[in-house]
């Protein structure tokens, strides 16, 4: 967009940035977390990016930028052993909520009274993103980590395979946090995995490799039945990384990406094929 030239933080973005540099110092990521979860909004969800210079910010519908903050908070505390940053308070941002129909919102967006720890930033997060579509799979809302899928299920149906598998690895590592402080909440969020875990491996399965995505009318992204985007190579990754996929499934989908996306000659992965 125009309003956005340059110059801004962006929510995943710099967390992100920060996971590799907690190698230096992890104070890194520890402010960067901090900075972050200010940038949160009471709902759960964030801005997409803001500019610090003038408090600005966008409020959208993205699906996947407000769990990158338990996810980082977990890796620190892996890291670093150091579990005070939950206990840490920091207010949130308010602004209107998004009507029915609008995607995104660029405004200015003020800093609440009110502050909570990192702990309840975080639960927000993860509460805001349990919201399941008809293949059990979390909503995509206007985008996932590829931004481009903007329109997959802004009007509210679709789905997101990748975000499944984020999801799941998120809850996965916040749960054990969550026995210390709500042994309840922990036992949900493991009950989630296994319903979640089920439906990737059954639902999201295409005989060969993951699909992507369903679309608001029903239709599938990354299936053998697409001409484009009939492979999408994180669906088949995350299944791995995250730990959710079906042993047998894992095997099979990493070999469709490396015959289907790994272009050797020109020294590339790709994201997805065909364009």
């Amino acid at each position: 967009g125009y309003y956005q030239s340059g110059g801004a933080y962006g929510f995943r973005d710099q967390l992100q940035d920060c996971i590799g540099l907690k190698y230096i110092s992890a104070e890194y990521l520890k402010r960067q977390i901090i900075k972050h979860s200010e940038h949160q909004f009471i709902e759960g969800d964030v801005e997409h990016w803001w500019h610090e210079e003038t408090s600005r910010g966008i409020r959208t519908r993205f699906s996947d930028d407000l769990l990158w903050l338990p996810y980082m908070v977990a890796e620190y505390i892996k890291f670093t052993g150091d579990t005070s940053i939950l206990d840490i308070e920091t207010s949130y941002v308010k602004g209107p909520i998004l009507e029915d129909g609008v995607d995104e919102r660029y405004d200015l967006y003020l800093t609440t009274e009110e502050k909570e720890s990192i702990y309840k930033h975080c639960i927000r997060a993860i509460e805001k993103t349990l919201n399941f579509g008809e293949n059990g799979l979390p909503k995509i809302g206007s985008g996932d980590w590829n931004d481009g899928f903007s329109t997959v299920g802004n009007k509210g149906r679709g789905e997101s395979v990748w975000l499944g598998f984020f999801q799941y690895l998120v809850l996965d590592k916040f749960s054990g946090i969550c026995e210390e402080y709500e042994v309840a909440r922990a036992n949900k969020y493991r009950k989630i995995m296994e319903d979640l875990k089920r439906h990737l491996n059954t639902n999201a399965w295409d005989g060969r490799w993951y699909k992507r995505a369903f679309m608001d009318d029903g239709n599938v992204l990354g299936s053998m039945q697409n001409e484009e985007c009939r492979i999408d190579s994180i669906a088949q990754s995350w299944a791995t990384i995250s730990g959710a996929g079906d042993n047998d499934k894992k095997y099979i989908s990493i070999q469709a990406l490396e015959n289907h996306l790994v272009d050797k000659e020109a020294g590339i992965i790709k994201l997805l094929d065909p364009c």
